[in-house]
C-alpha cells in the first residue's frame, strides 16, 4: 500500500532518506527546508514536496512537478498512478533503479521529452579532495554584476544539458541565477581576473553537498577550469565542516574532470524531463 506521509511521519521519512543520503539529496533538502504536510504542498515554493511511502521506498513530488523517487528493492508500483492521480508532473530525477520504474508505472515512457538519459553518479569523501594547482586562478561568489554574462552561460547550459531552448531557456536561466544569488550557492572561477567557469551546489546540507550547474564556455574548455572551480568550492565546504559531496556527470569529459579531483563512481542517476507538463490520470 502506498500512503502519503504527513507531519507525524516526518522523523521516519527523514531517517529513510538520511540512511541513503548520497542518493537522496534533493528530497532530503526539500524536506528539511519546507517541511511536510499531507494532502497539500507545505509551501508555494516550487521545491516544496509531498511524499508517499511504500514500505521502505519513498516517492516525492515537488510542487513544480518533479518526481524524486528512492526505492528499497523493487516495490510494486500498481498503486502509484492512483496515488498521484490529478497531479501534474514534469519529469523525474533520481537513482536510475528508482526513476526508471516510475517512468514506466506512470506511462510517461512514450511521451515526448526534452531530456531522457542515465548519467554516472559520483561520490567523494572531502578528506580525499585533490585541488589542482592552476596558477593565476581564484574563486569568488556570484554577484549581480555577473548577470550580464552568466545569463548567457546558463542559457547555453540549459540547452546543452536539459534540451530546453528559446524564451523558456532564458526565463529559466534568469530564475536560476536569482536563486544562486539568494542562496550564495554558486561561484565564478577567474583566470587573470577574467571569468572562465561557473560551479555551484544544487543542494546543501551541513554534512553533504551536491555539485551542480558546472559550466565552462565552449572556447575555454579543456584547460582544467571546471575541475579547478569545483575543487576550490568543495574546499570552501570542507573548511566549514562538510564531509561529503555527490554529483552526476553530464558527459565523459565532465566525468574525467571529477575523477581527477578524487570523486569515485557510484550509482547511475536518471534525468527524465517531459517536453510539456502532464497531468496524471487516476
Amino acid at each position: 500500500m502506498i500512503v502519503e506521509q504527513g507531519p507525524d511521519d516526518r522523523a521516519a521519512v527523514e531517517a529513510l532518506l538520511a540512511a541513503r543520503i548520497d542518493q537522496a539529496m534533493f528530497p532530503l533538502t526539500n524536506l528539511r527546508t519546507y517541511g511536510l504536510t499531507k494532502g497539500t504542498f507545505p509551501s508555494d515554493h516550487d521545491h516544496a514536496t509531498r511524499i508517499w511511502r511504500l514500505g521502505n521506498s519513498l516517492i516525492a513530488l515537488t510542487r513544480a512537478g518533479m518526481i524524486l523517487p528512492l526505492f528499497d528493492g523493487t516495490p510494486d508500483l500498481t498503486a502509484l498512478r492512483p496515488a498521484l492521480g490529478g497531479l501534474t508532473v514534469i519529469g523525474t530525477v533520481g537513482p536510475a533503479a528508482s526513476a526508471r520504474p516510475v517512468v514506466t508505472a506512470l506511462g510517461l515512457d512514450h511521451l515526448p521529452t526534452s531530456a531522457d538519459r542515465d548519467e554516472p553518479g559520483f561520490t567523494l569523501d572531502l578528506a580525499d579532495l585533490s585541488v589542482p594547482d592552476l596558477p593565476d586562478t581564484s574563486l569568488r561568489p556570484v554577484t549581480s554584476e555577473d548577470l550580464s554574462f552568466l545569463t548567457d552561460w546558463r542559457e547555453t547550459y540549459i540547452g546543452e544539458v536539459l534540451g530546453i531552448f528559446g524564451p523558456n531557456a532564458r526565463a529559466t536561466a534568469n530564475a536560476d541565477l536569482a536563486s544562486y544569488l539568494a542562496r550564495d550557492s554558486h561561484r565564478v572561477l577567474c583566470h587573470h581576473g577574467q571569468p572562465v567557469a561557473l560551479t555551484g551546489f544544487n543542494a546543501i546540507l551541513p554534512e553533504i553537498v551536491q555539485v551542480g550547474g558546472v559550466y565552462t564556455p565552449p572556447d575555454l574548455r579543456g584547460r582544467g577550469y571546471a575541475r579547478c572551480a569545483v575543487a576550490l568550492h568543495l574546499g570552501e565546504a570542507r573548511a566549514k565542516g562538510t564531509a561529503r559531496a555527490v554529483l552526476f556527470a553530464a558527459n565523459a569529459a565532465a566525468a574525467r574532470a571529477y575523477r581527477a579531483i578524487g570523486f569515485q563512481r557510484a550509482a547511475d542517476f536518471t534525468l527524465f524531463l517531459l517536453a510539456t507538463p502532464t497531468r496524471i490520470a487516476a
